[in-house]
């Protein structure tokens, strides 16, 4: 089976698939206003996917998962579980709505920036197959070292270090061009080699570590969205593997980093030795966290489902958006301070070093009273649908939010392209599987300036510095020696006279 990487979805499934799931959920007593916008939600979104080019291009990733794992994926476990899809919402109608026009919106910026934005990406035909293993190895090199240098060195705003922090991506990177590297000069038999696996050992193991879900996941969605692009055949000892390997992770360690954040000290330190005694006994903590979840659902502020559901609970948006939606509907817009200060922000700290600080998923979190009135550092995500009504009401969803998705849109598009042809698009879609559903208005200020910075970087050093520091490793590779053509025999030549000796 080949890895799928569509360009477009077909209409026709998704028209049953909405038509289905929209009769399950007026079975299941849901509203039928609910339904027919959970209908046409769908509907949009796939337009939207196939009208910016699918998994082919930046945009068309960021519609995906930012419908999927806001809503789409929600009201599927809510069907599964026969709840209606419009309990545990306090406007569910006014949410629908918002997300349905928004959604709309994506489409339009989506549609406008394909038109504008340039045929030939900016950072196309940056690496080629006769240097992207020395780049695999040199982007394997710099990650660990950058990693190790934010452990030893002191950091801080404005600090050196905390610059390396934000740049570096090149472990992500160099799971990336070693997959494709791997499948291409294998001829489709193999899609890893062996600084793939160190990457992504290593990237588990800080993961492990740190309690990090994304650090652990991270790794497979790179192989995942790399070795799709190549349309990489997977065979069937391979699948089970991969499957496998993904109920284990949804089975334990998801409550394993969830149970185990507990452990860590105020400074946010951890300890190896906890580590190891809750990775031995993953059972005992799985049952913990069902425990404590349940207690905690019991007393719960939000929630979308009526039990607790581990990372399904974390996969959805509709939960917190609908409580900062309802938030404005009682209580009036926000106003556009935080775009003004995500544009301040853009200042780098060694230029503005007392530059002000303002933590919009705090502050919005305090509003909808999810945090403590102590606690001034938590951030909690809400999208950038709803955080746009949240500022600026029906015009922030018709006028904000399509501006700011379509600048995202345009910028990364330009800069990447084709995602089969430069490898760096495929860095941007790893970071939207996180970026896309929970990136706030502010946030997408942020990535249409630092995250393309981030993007230019990996692939100018990729492509020009890591296979210099590759080649120290493991030796220039693709030097070819050009043969000479054979020669031949001249057509009505002259034989030359026989000399006396013949």
């Amino acid at each position: 089976m080949r890895l799928p990487f569509p360009e477009r979805i077909p209409f026709v499934p998704v028209f049953y698939f909405a038509g289905i799931l929209c009769i399950i959920q007026m079975m299941q007593k849901t509203s039928a206003i609910f339904s027919l916008c959970c209908f046409f939600y769908i509907i949009v979104a796939t337009i939207a996917f196939n009208v910016a080019g699918g998994f082919t291009r930046t945009s068309g990733a960021f519609i995906f998962f930012n419908s999927t794992l806001s809503l789409i994926l929600a009201l599927c476990v809510k069907a599964y579980l026969g709840e209606p899809a419009d309990s545990n919402l306090s406007s569910p109608i006014l949410t629908i709505t918002v997300y349905l026009a928004g959604m709309c919106m994506m489409l339009f910026a989506a549609y406008f920036s394909r038109r504008v934005a340039p045929r030939k990406a900016l950072l196309a035909d940056m690496v080629t197959p006769t240097n992207m293993q020395t780049a695999t190895v040199g982007s394997l090199v710099m990650g660990i070292l950058f990693g190790f240098a934010g452990y030893v060195l002191p950091s801080g705003p404005g600090s050196v270090v905390s610059a390396l922090n934000q740049l570096n991506r090149f472990l992500l990177l160099a799971i990336i061009l070693g997959v494709i590297n791997s499948v291409r000069r294998s001829g489709g038999r193999r899609s890893t080699n062996l600084p793939v696996l160190l990457s992504a050992c290593y990237m588990f193991y800080v993961g492990v570590v740190s309690y990090s879900k994304e650090g652990m996941f991270a790794p497979f969605a790179c192989w995942f969205l790399a070795a799709a692009s190549v349309r990489f055949r997977v065979s069937r000892p391979q699948l089970l593997g991969l499957t496998l390997a993904i109920l284990f992770m949804f089975r334990y360690l998801v409550p394993y980093s969830q149970y185990g954040r507990t452990f860590k000290d105020v400074s946010g330190e951890v300890n190896l030795s906890t580590n190891l005694s809750l990775l031995s006994n993953l059972g005992y903590v799985r049952e913990q966290y069902l425990e404590t979840s349940r207690d905690a659902y019991e007393d719960r502020i939000l929630g979308y489902y009526n039990t607790p559901q581990g990372l399904f609970d974390r996969l959805q948006m509709v939960s917190i958006d609908d409580a900062i939606i309802n938030h404005t509907e009682l209580f009036g817009t926000f106003g556009l301070y935080p775009m003004v200060a995500s544009i301040e922000n853009l200042v780098p700290h060694f230029i503005w070093k007392d530059k002000p600080a303002f933590y919009s998923g705090n502050v919005y979190a305090h509003e909808v009273g999810v945090l403590g009135a102590d606690d001034d550092s938590t951030g909690v995500s809400f999208s950038s649908t709803a955080t746009s009504y949240h500022l600026w009401g029906w015009k922030g969803i018709f006028f904000l939010a399509p501006a700011l998705w379509f600048f995202l849109f345009y910028i990364f598009d330009s800069l990447c392209g084709d995602i089969r042809k430069a490898p760096w698009g495929l860095l941007v879609l790893v970071l939207y599987t996180h970026a896309a559903p929970e990136a706030d208005a502010g946030t997408i200020v942020y990535m249409c300036y630092f995250t393309a910075i981030i993007i230019i970087f990996a692939a100018v050093f990729g492509a020009y510095v890591m296979p210099v520091i590759g080649t120290f490793l493991i030796g220039p590779e693709g030097i070819a020696i050009r043969k000479g053509g054979p020669v031949r025999s001249i057509r009505a030549r002259l034989i030359p006279s026989p000399s006396p000796k013949t």
